[in-house]
C-alpha cells in the first residue's frame, strides 16, 4: 500500500534513512565542486599558494676541506638551498654561500622541472648572488614587498628547501628588527630581521613572506643551538644589492647613466636621484627628480626594474622611457651606449679638486643639496654625492659605490667642496692616523665604516 506520510529528501535518496551519511556525502560533494571551505582558505594558505610558484630548490655538490688526524682532507658534500625568481627570464636571487664552490647548480621549479644554473653575479660581503636558468617560457616572479614599517609580532611565513624537504612552509612572527649577527670568523650580517618561523639548513636564499604573500626578507641564517631564532636579510637591502648585481654595466657591458631611488611611503614611486654627465640618460633629456613610470613594456616599481627593463638591449638601441615631471607625462627615447664609450675606470678630472679627492680619498665628488636629504627626513645639511670610486682604494674596499652621499668624515661634516678641501689639505696627517670613521647615505639610510686617507706626498692607498 502507498504510505501517505511525507519523507525527507535524505530518506528518499538513502532508503535506509541514514541522514548523517547523507550529510557527509553532500558535504564531500560540495567541497569537491566548490573547492575548500572559506574557513580553511586562511591568509597564510593564500600567501603560500601565491608565492610558491616563484620559489625554487637548489642542489649541488661542493668540495670542503676537513682536518683528520692532523691532515687536511678534501671531501665532496651535498649542498642545498633555496632561491626566488625575480625576473621571468630565469634570474634567481639566492645566498652566495648556497652556490659558492658548487660545480653543478641544479635548480628545480615548483612544477618539478629541473635546470642547470650558472652564477651571473655575486656579492660575498652581503652573501647574495644572482643565478640564471634558461627556461623556454616566462616564469612566475615573486611578489615583492618592503621591509619598511615591519612590526615586531606580525605574522611571517618562510618557504624553502629545509633539510632537503622541498617546499617546506613554516610560520611565526617578526621577533625583532635590526639584528647584527656574527656567524663565523669571516661572515657577519648587519640589520637582519629576527623571526621565530623555523629556519633550517636549506632554507637559505628562500623568501620570508608577510601575511599578504609579499617577500619582505631573504632567509639567511639560523643560530646554532637556539630554538625559534632565525634571521633574514630585509628585502629592501637585498634588492639594493640585487640592483647592482643585475646592472646592465655588469651583465651587458652597456650604460644608461642614471641612479634611482624608491621614495618611502610613495606606493612604488621610483625617482631619478642622479644623472651622470654626458651619459645616455643625460643626452635623452632625463633629469634628476623625474619619476620613472615605464621603460619599454615594463612598469617601474623599484630601481631594480630599471635594470630588468634595459637588460638584453644592445648598445645603440633606443628604448622608450615614460616619466612624470611636474605632474606631466613625458616619453623620452633612451639610447644605450657601450660601457666604455665616453667613460673610463679613471674619470677625467674636471679640476684640481677632482684630482685631489681622487688621489687622497679615491673618490670623485659633487655637492648634494640638503633638500634631497630632507626628502628622506635625514638630519644633514647637505653632502657630497659620489660620482666615481677608484678601484682597489680604501673606499672601494669598504663597499663605497657610485650614488652614495658622503655626509661626515671623522669629526667633520662634508656638506660642501670647502669641507672636503679641508680633508685634502690635511691628508698627510690624516694618513698617519690610520682608519677613520666615515658616514654615507644610501637610499634613506645612513651607513658607516672606516677607511684610510692617502697622503698627497706619499703612496696612494
Amino acid at each position: 500500500m502507498h504510505d501517505p506520510r511525507p519523507r525527507d529528501t535524505a530518506n528518499r535518496i538513502f532508503p535506509s534513512g541514514k541522514v548523517l551519511l547523507a550529510a557527509f556525502v553532500l558535504g564531500f560533494l560540495a567541497q569537491s565542486v566548490w573547492g575548500q571551505s572559506s574557513a580553511r582558505m586562511t591568509p597564510i594558505v593564500r600567501a603560500v599558494r601565491d608565492a610558491s610558484p616563484s620559489v625554487v630548490n637548489i642542489q649541488g655538490q661542493k668540495s670542503v676541506v676537513e682536518t683528520e688526524a692532523n691532515h687536511q682532507v678534501s671531501k665532496q658534500v651535498n649542498g642545498m638551498g633555496t632561491g626566488v625568481i625575480i625576473d621571468p627570464r630565469g634570474f634567481i636571487l639566492t645566498n652566495f654561500h648556497v652556490v659558492d664552490g658548487v660545480r653543478r647548480i641544479n635548480v628545480t621549479l615548483s612544477t618539478g622541472q629541473s635546470y642547470i644554473a650558472k652564477i651571473v653575479a655575486r656579492d660575498p660581503q652581503t652573501d647574495l648572488a644572482i643565478i640564471r636558468i634558461n627556461p623556454p617560457v616566462d616564469l612566475p616572479v615573486v611578489n615583492l614587498g618592503t621591509s619598511q614599517g615591519l612590526m615586531p609580532g606580525e605574522t611571517v611565513i618562510a618557504v624553502g628547501n629545509a633539510f632537503g624537504y622541498e617546499n617546506t612552509v613554516t610560520t611565526g612572527c617578526v621577533s625583532a628588527l635590526h639584528r647584527n649577527v656574527q656567524v663565523n670568523e669571516t661572515q657577519q650580517y648587519l640589520d637582519l630581521i629576527q623571526t621565530d618561523a623555523s629556519i633550517n639548513p636549506g632554507n637559505s636564499g628562500g623568501p620570508l613572506l608577510n601575511i599578504d604573500g609579499e617577500m619582505i626578507g631573504v632567509n639567511v641564517a639560523v643560530r646554532a643551538g637556539a630554538q625559534g631564532i632565525g634571521f633574514a636579510i630585509p628585502v629592501d637591502n637585498a634588492l639594493e644589492v640585487a640592483t647592482r648585481l643585475m646592472s646592465i654595466e655588469e651583465l651587458d657591458n652597456t650604460w644608461h647613466g642614471m641612479a634611482a631611488l624608491s621614495l618611502p611611503n610613495s606606493g612604488g614611486a621610483v625617482t631619478i636621484a642622479r644623472i651622470d654627465r654626458n651619459s645616455p640618460a643625460d643626452s635623452c633629456g632625463l633629469a634628476r627628480g623625474d619619476r620613472v613610470e615605464k621603460i619599454g613594456n615594463l612598469p617601474i616599481r623599484r630601481p631594480i626594474d630599471i635594470e630588468r627593463a634595459l637588460l638584453g638591449h644592445r648598445s645603440g638601441e633606443a628604448i622608450p622611457v615614460v616619466v612624470r615631471r611636474d605632474n606631466r607625462e613625458m616619453v623620452l627615447d633612451l639610447t644605450l651606449a657601450s660601457k666604455n664609450t665616453g667613460r673610463t675606470n679613471k674619470p677625467q678630472a674636471q679640476n684640481s679638486f677632482d684630482s685631489d679627492t681622487w688621489d687622497t680619498l679615491g673618490l670623485i665628488l659633487q655637492e648634494e643639496p640638503a633638500s634631497s636629504l630632507r626628502e628622506f627626513k635625514l638630519p644633514y645639511d647637505g653632502g657630497m654625492r659620489i660620482l666615481s670610486v677608484r678601484p682597489e682604494s680604501s673606499a672601494a674596499q669598504q663597499g663605497v659605490r657610485e650614488g652614495d652621499i658622503l655626509v661626515k668624515f671623522h669629526r667633520w661634516t662634508t656638506a660642501s667642496e670647502a669641507d672636503v678641501q679641508f680633508l685634502v689639505d690635511h691628508s698627510d696627517s690624516l694618513a698617519q692616523a690610520g682608519s677613520l670613521k666615515f658616514y654615507i647615505v644610501r637610499g634613506d639610510k645612513t651607513h658607516f665604516a672606516q677607511m684610510e686617507v692617502a697622503s698627497r706626498s706619499g703612496t696612494v692607498r
